[in-house]
Protein backbone atom coordinates (compact mmCIF):
# COMPACT_ATOMS: atom_id res chain seq x y z
CA UNK A 1 0.00 0.00 0.00
CA UNK A 2 1.18 3.51 -0.76
CA UNK A 3 2.23 5.32 2.42
CA UNK A 4 1.78 9.08 2.37
CA UNK A 5 3.63 9.52 5.63
CA UNK A 6 6.82 9.01 3.63
CA UNK A 7 7.34 12.03 1.40
CA UNK A 8 9.30 9.98 -1.13
CA UNK A 9 5.97 8.44 -2.21
CA UNK A 10 4.03 11.66 -2.52
CA UNK A 11 5.01 13.07 -5.89
CA UNK A 12 2.44 12.23 -8.55
CA UNK A 13 3.47 14.63 -11.31
CA UNK A 14 7.18 15.17 -10.79
CA UNK A 15 7.14 18.81 -9.71
CA UNK A 16 10.30 20.65 -8.69
CA UNK A 17 10.21 22.37 -5.30
CA UNK A 18 11.92 25.64 -4.41
CA UNK A 19 10.79 25.51 -0.79
CA UNK A 20 11.34 23.28 2.22
CA UNK A 21 9.07 21.40 4.59
CA UNK A 22 9.77 24.12 7.15
CA UNK A 23 8.55 27.09 5.10
CA UNK A 24 5.65 25.32 3.37
CA UNK A 25 3.77 25.41 6.67
CA UNK A 26 3.66 29.22 6.39
CA UNK A 27 1.61 28.98 3.19
CA UNK A 28 -2.12 29.56 3.30
CA UNK A 29 -4.38 26.53 3.01
CA UNK A 30 -5.30 27.49 -0.56
CA UNK A 31 -1.63 27.86 -1.56
CA UNK A 32 -0.83 24.45 -0.09
CA UNK A 33 -3.78 22.86 -1.90
CA UNK A 34 -2.70 24.46 -5.18
CA UNK A 35 0.80 23.02 -4.74
CA UNK A 36 -0.65 19.60 -3.93
CA UNK A 37 -2.69 19.69 -7.14
CA UNK A 38 0.59 20.16 -9.01
CA UNK A 39 2.06 17.07 -7.34
CA UNK A 40 4.37 18.99 -5.00
CA UNK A 41 5.63 16.32 -2.60
CA UNK A 42 6.64 18.75 0.17
CA UNK A 43 3.17 20.32 0.19
CA UNK A 44 1.54 16.88 0.09
CA UNK A 45 3.62 15.76 3.07
CA UNK A 46 2.64 18.93 4.97
CA UNK A 47 -1.04 18.41 4.13
CA UNK A 48 -0.80 14.77 5.22
CA UNK A 49 0.76 15.77 8.55
CA UNK A 50 -1.90 18.42 9.15
CA UNK A 51 -4.94 16.36 8.18
CA UNK A 52 -3.90 12.96 9.54
CA UNK A 53 -4.05 14.21 13.14
CA UNK A 54 -7.69 15.17 12.58
CA UNK A 55 -8.79 12.29 10.37
CA UNK A 56 -7.23 9.38 12.24
CA UNK A 57 -9.65 9.68 15.21
CA UNK A 58 -12.50 9.71 12.68
CA UNK A 59 -11.16 6.50 11.10
CA UNK A 60 -10.91 4.83 14.52
CA UNK A 61 -14.52 5.77 15.32
CA UNK A 62 -15.74 4.00 12.21
CA UNK A 63 -13.38 1.03 12.13
CA UNK A 64 -13.11 0.25 15.85
CA UNK A 65 -9.39 -0.57 15.98
CA UNK A 66 -6.13 1.14 15.10
CA UNK A 67 -4.90 -1.32 12.45
CA UNK A 68 -8.08 -1.05 10.38
CA UNK A 69 -8.15 2.72 10.96
CA UNK A 70 -4.59 3.09 9.66
CA UNK A 71 -5.54 1.24 6.47
CA UNK A 72 -8.55 3.51 5.98
CA UNK A 73 -6.40 6.58 6.67
CA UNK A 74 -3.96 5.59 3.92
CA UNK A 75 -6.75 4.73 1.49
CA UNK A 76 -8.44 8.01 2.36
CA UNK A 77 -5.35 10.02 1.44
CA UNK A 78 -4.97 8.12 -1.82
CA UNK A 79 -8.58 9.02 -2.61
CA UNK A 80 -8.17 12.62 -1.42
CA UNK A 81 -5.12 13.34 -3.57
CA UNK A 82 -6.72 11.68 -6.60
CA UNK A 83 -9.86 13.82 -6.18
CA UNK A 84 -8.15 17.06 -5.19
CA UNK A 85 -8.84 18.69 -8.56
CA UNK A 86 -12.57 18.39 -7.82
CA UNK A 87 -12.26 20.66 -4.77
CA UNK A 88 -13.43 24.06 -6.02
CA UNK A 89 -12.09 26.10 -3.13
CA UNK A 90 -15.59 26.97 -1.95
CA UNK A 91 -16.54 25.92 1.56
CA UNK A 92 -14.39 24.31 4.21
CA UNK A 93 -11.57 22.16 2.86
CA UNK A 94 -11.53 20.17 6.09
CA UNK A 95 -15.25 19.52 5.70
CA UNK A 96 -14.68 18.35 2.12
CA UNK A 97 -11.78 16.13 3.23
CA UNK A 98 -13.87 14.72 6.09
CA UNK A 99 -16.45 13.46 3.59
CA UNK A 100 -13.68 11.73 1.62
CA UNK A 101 -12.54 9.85 4.72
CA UNK A 102 -16.08 8.99 5.84
CA UNK A 103 -16.81 7.60 2.36
CA UNK A 104 -13.56 5.62 2.41
CA UNK A 105 -14.49 4.09 5.77
CA UNK A 106 -18.00 3.27 4.52
CA UNK A 107 -16.64 1.56 1.41
CA UNK A 108 -14.44 -0.62 3.61
CA UNK A 109 -17.34 -1.45 5.92
CA UNK A 110 -19.61 -2.25 2.98
CA UNK A 111 -16.98 -4.66 1.63
CA UNK A 112 -17.17 -6.42 4.99
CA UNK A 113 -20.98 -6.37 4.92
CA UNK A 114 -21.11 -4.95 8.44
CA UNK A 115 -24.87 -4.39 8.46
CA UNK A 116 -25.37 -8.15 8.60
CA UNK A 117 -23.02 -8.52 11.58
CA UNK A 118 -25.04 -6.49 14.09
CA UNK A 119 -26.46 -8.27 17.10
CA UNK A 120 -30.14 -8.20 17.94
CA UNK A 121 -30.76 -6.57 21.31
CA UNK A 122 -34.10 -7.34 22.92
CA UNK A 123 -33.78 -4.44 25.34
CA UNK A 124 -33.89 -2.00 22.43
CA UNK A 125 -37.69 -2.14 22.68
CA UNK A 126 -37.68 -0.08 25.86
CA UNK A 127 -34.96 2.56 25.76
CA UNK A 128 -34.80 4.77 28.83
CA UNK A 129 -33.33 8.20 29.33
CA UNK A 130 -29.60 8.76 29.54
CA UNK A 131 -27.92 8.29 32.88
CA UNK A 132 -26.47 11.80 33.11
CA UNK A 133 -24.42 11.17 36.25
CA UNK A 134 -22.73 8.15 34.69
CA UNK A 135 -22.06 10.03 31.47
CA UNK A 136 -20.46 12.90 33.37
CA UNK A 137 -18.15 10.49 35.19
CA UNK A 138 -16.35 9.26 32.07
CA UNK A 139 -13.92 11.05 29.81
CA UNK A 140 -14.35 11.67 26.09
CA UNK A 141 -11.61 9.13 25.39
CA UNK A 142 -13.41 6.49 27.47
CA UNK A 143 -16.70 7.25 25.72
CA UNK A 144 -15.07 6.93 22.28
CA UNK A 145 -13.57 3.63 23.43
CA UNK A 146 -17.08 2.38 24.23
CA UNK A 147 -18.31 3.54 20.82
CA UNK A 148 -15.43 1.69 19.14
CA UNK A 149 -16.49 -1.54 20.88
CA UNK A 150 -20.03 -1.45 19.44
CA UNK A 151 -20.86 -3.99 16.71
CA UNK A 152 -19.79 -2.55 13.32
CA UNK A 153 -23.31 -1.90 12.02
CA UNK A 154 -24.42 -0.12 15.20
CA UNK A 155 -21.20 1.90 15.35
CA UNK A 156 -21.51 2.97 11.71
CA UNK A 157 -25.08 4.25 11.97
CA UNK A 158 -24.39 5.96 15.30
CA UNK A 159 -21.40 7.81 13.82
CA UNK A 160 -23.29 8.86 10.71
CA UNK A 161 -26.39 9.99 12.60
CA UNK A 162 -25.06 11.52 15.81
CA UNK A 163 -21.56 12.65 14.84
CA UNK A 164 -21.83 13.49 11.14
CA UNK A 165 -25.46 14.60 11.35
CA UNK A 166 -26.86 12.60 8.42
CA UNK A 167 -30.59 11.88 8.27
CA UNK A 168 -31.92 8.33 8.21
CA UNK A 169 -32.86 8.86 4.57
CA UNK A 170 -29.26 9.79 3.74
CA UNK A 171 -27.88 6.89 5.81
CA UNK A 172 -30.18 4.41 4.10
CA UNK A 173 -28.85 5.56 0.73
CA UNK A 174 -25.22 5.51 1.85
CA UNK A 175 -25.38 2.02 3.37
CA UNK A 176 -27.94 0.42 1.09
CA UNK A 177 -30.40 -0.26 3.90
CA UNK A 178 -33.97 0.86 4.65
CA UNK A 179 -34.71 3.92 6.76
CA UNK A 180 -36.41 1.62 9.27
CA UNK A 181 -33.23 -0.42 9.58
CA UNK A 182 -31.20 2.74 10.09
CA UNK A 183 -33.51 3.87 12.89
CA UNK A 184 -33.42 0.43 14.49
CA UNK A 185 -29.62 0.26 14.33
CA UNK A 186 -29.31 3.70 15.95
CA UNK A 187 -31.77 2.83 18.72
CA UNK A 188 -29.95 -0.41 19.47
CA UNK A 189 -26.58 1.35 19.43
CA UNK A 190 -27.89 3.85 21.97
CA UNK A 191 -29.17 1.06 24.22
CA UNK A 192 -25.90 -0.84 24.11
CA UNK A 193 -23.89 2.33 24.75
CA UNK A 194 -26.19 3.35 27.59
CA UNK A 195 -25.84 -0.07 29.22
CA UNK A 196 -22.05 0.13 29.03
CA UNK A 197 -22.06 3.60 30.58
CA UNK A 198 -24.24 2.34 33.44
CA UNK A 199 -21.90 -0.62 34.04
CA UNK A 200 -18.97 1.78 34.07
CA UNK A 201 -20.63 3.72 36.88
Amino acid sequence: MQHFGDKTHLNTRGSTQNHTSENVTTFTEQQMIALCKKGDRVAQKALFDSLSRKMFPLCIRYMGDRDAAEDVLQEGFISLFSKLDSYSGEGSFEGWARKVFVNTALMTLRRNDVMKQSEDIESARSISGSDVSALQSISYKELMGMVAELPPGFRTVLNLALVEGYSHKEISRMLGISEATSRSQLQRARVMLQNRIKKYK
